[in-house]
């Protein structure tokens, strides 16, 4: 039996501590989710997708640290990771992440052919996100297909079949990914330059921050004109100005460039992608 002490490193290497990234992947699912049953999810999807969405992200991260175990002992903030400190090694890594992955899979084996072969691409895509960044001049947009994959997933699940409206969601998801990874990105800026790292905080330079409020702008606009055409409302509009509104307190978080702050504005994107949810989820409720 795994001593305490063993079991919390491995949560720190899944980063159960820290749960934004579990949230910012469950957001988009859930609202595919309830505009694909019409308000009207099944109890038992839900439960599948939430315990796919933890698991995955868990695997994911594992992935991540083991792809960036000789990079991140040169950024501040990622320095005393497990494996990176040695208190992990690289192939326990790789277990963790697989038997995560293959757990995850076996939640969706009641479901329909199309969500399997859909799962099947969301695992090669978050399996080759960490390699992005060796190449990829904006690898945050390829963040947001892997946090938002579970967008054609739920249409699959309840619908069998992915209309055109979920690929604009998952599109919606990748301008949304790319606003508050690259605030994320602009906390290690210094040190991603000097290991040659390529990140959109890097890309967009001085235009950062102005990237960054066109991205959620794109957003909100997709997002807009798909609910919409479900027929969302009033309570759909409230929160999404209240999610504008976290928006805009992001951009007053960011103009100045201070890591903190950059920091804070990434983490708050929960409550921008709560607020669109809670909306949405309201006006079918209230309806």
């Amino acid at each position: 039996m795994p001593s305490k002490s063993t079991l919390l490193l491995y949560a720190r290497l899944v980063r159960l501590d820290k749960p934004i990234g579990i949230l910012l992947l469950l957001w988009p699912t859930l609202i595919a989710l309830w505009l694909a049953s019409n308000g009207q999810p099944n109890w038992q999807l839900l439960s599948i997708f939430f315990w796919g969405t933890v698991l995955m992200r868990s695997a994911g991260c594992a992935i991540n640290d083991f792809a960036d175990r000789d990079i991140d002992k040169h950024v501040q903030r990622t320095a005393q990771r497990p494996i990176t400190s040695g208190q992990i090694s690289a192939r326990s890594a790789l277990f963790i992440a697989l038997f995560l992955s293959l757990l995850s899979y076996s939640l969706i084996l009641p479901l329909n052919t199309l969500t399997k072969q859909c799962a099947f691409v969301a695992v090669i895509i978050a399996g080759t996100y960490p390699y992005f960044k060796r190449f990829f001049a904006i690898p945050q947009a390829y963040l947001g297909i892997a946090f938002g994959f579970g967008i054609p997933m739920a249409f699959a699940a309840v619908q069998n079949t992915i209309p055109a409206s979920a690929w604009l969601l998952l599109i919606a998801n990748i301008f949304w990914a790319v606003a508050y990874d690259t605030e994320y990105a602009m906390v290690d800026r210094d040190d991603d330059l000097k290991i040659g790292i390529k990140t959109s905080a890097i890309t967009f330079g001085r235009y950062d921050v102005a990237a960054i409020m066109l991205c959620y702008f794109a957003m909100f606009t997709i997002t807009f004109i798909v609910a919409w055409e479900y027929g969302l409302r009033h309570w759909f509009v409230a929160g999404w100005l209240i999610a504008i509104g976290c928006a805009v307190y992001h951009y007053f978080l960011i103009r100045r460039r201070n890591r903190d702050d950059c920091f804070m504005a990434f983490r708050h994107n929960n409550w921008l992608g709560a607020a669109i949810f809670a909306g949405i989820a309201l006006d079918y409720a209230l309806r």
